[in-house]
């Protein structure tokens, strides 16, 4: 097996012989040819209220927190000796813990504390990440005068971070947006495809273009920034470049080319981006055929149409940045575990 990369949590790390359990000991194969590959565990879904006052104001952050740990060797594992794991229960309440001492200023801030606490505290942990997400609640305001104490809850897409931290490397910080729905009733269409036996889509010049985004981008190595000022920056563009001018639109010739504009607007507007990520899954909607009823639809009712759905995806980076990053992101592609399945849903 090769050496580990320096930076990467692994330096020293020799593949584990693989210890077979006696109920396994009849298992056909050439069990000796197997090593670990990668091995993390951590606690999911620790959900809490962080409330602070300043007079008479209140101030809320609810969120959901995810977070792993990779420890430097795999003998819980490989012969159930526990005694470098650090319990999930250990993790959810120093979460909590750290919830009540530092308080949520950012939601990146706080994935950075996590990350930070878990290095400096634990020698056997080699790699940390930690996902947190928001619950969108926005203070009530009343004849433009914000409430002191009342919030509404605002689904216009779900505020998200993640960071995380090789021992000797250093603290990458990402952030995005997800749930966020968006619509258009023209300025879209879907033309000059390829076609053969099996197409039956027909071309469309103007049709609704309907979808759910998800959109994440990475700051690179942590830095100074103001988290929030650029997540609202970010949306901002996310929602100029889907619209267009709010006087005459901007035409879309396909979901993808929206996918392609909406990073290069964020990329071009918001220079701490170094890579973004955008997923859009499509809802389709049919115009109602009403010549049995006597009335002519003229895209006025339409049905949408759930499923199945269509789904497009890429990722840009800037050439300078993963140029610089390559064995970082080289050791990201070997963690074939991770939070992926938790930010997505």
């Amino acid at each position: 097996m090769a050496h580990a990369e320096p930076g990467s949590g692994w330096e020293g790390w020799e593949p584990e012989v693989v210890v077979v359990c006696s109920w396994c000991q009849g298992t056909s194969g050439n069990i000796k040819d197997v090593e670990v590959l990668n091995c993390e565990y951590g606690k999911n879904t620790i959900k809490f209220l962080r409330l602070h006052t300043e007079g008479k104001k209140h101030f809320v952050k609810e969120v959901e927190v995810c977070t792993h740990l990779r420890l430097t060797s795999c003998h819980e594992y490989l012969d159930g000796n526990n005694s470098a794991v650090i319990p999930t229960d250990t993790i959810k309440n120093i979460v909590l813990v750290l919830a009540k001492k530092n308080g949520i200023s950012t939601l990146e801030q706080f994935a950075i504390d996590i990350c930070q606490h878990f290095m400096t505290t634990f020698r056997q942990v080699a790699y940390v990440k930690t996902y947190v997400q928001e619950v969108p609640w926005q203070r009530l305001q009343e004849n433009g005068v914000p409430h002191i104490h009342s919030f509404i809850y605002v689904p216009n897409g779900i505020r998200f971070c993640e960071a995380e931290q090789c021992r000797n490397g250093p603290l990458v910080v990402f952030a995005g947006i997800k749930d966020l729905k968006l619509m258009k009733t023209t300025q879209s269409g879907f033309e000059g495809f390829c076609k053969n036996e099996h197409t039956t889509l027909p071309e469309r010049k103007d049709r609704i273009l309907c979808g759910e985004l998800f959109c994440k981008w990475s700051y690179g190595e942590c830095k100074d920034f103001d988290f929030d000022c650029i997540w609202n920056k970010i949306r901002e563009c996310i929602l100029e470049a889907f619209a267009g001018p709010p006087d005459c639109g901007e035409y879309s010739p396909s979901y993808q080319k929206t996918v392609n504009c909406i990073q290069m607007h964020v990329l071009c507007q918001v220079p701490q981006v170094q890579v973004i990520e955008v997923v859009l899954n499509n809802t389709f909607y049919n115009v109602v055929d009403m010549k049995n009823l006597g009335l002519t639809n003229d895209k006025e009712v339409l049905v949408p149409v759930e499923t199945p759905y269509g789904s497009c995806a890429c990722t840009l980076g800037r050439k300078t940045f993963l140029e610089a990053r390559v064995h970082m992101l080289k050791d990201e592609r070997q963690n074939l575990f991770g939070l992926a399945a938790a930010q997505r849903n």
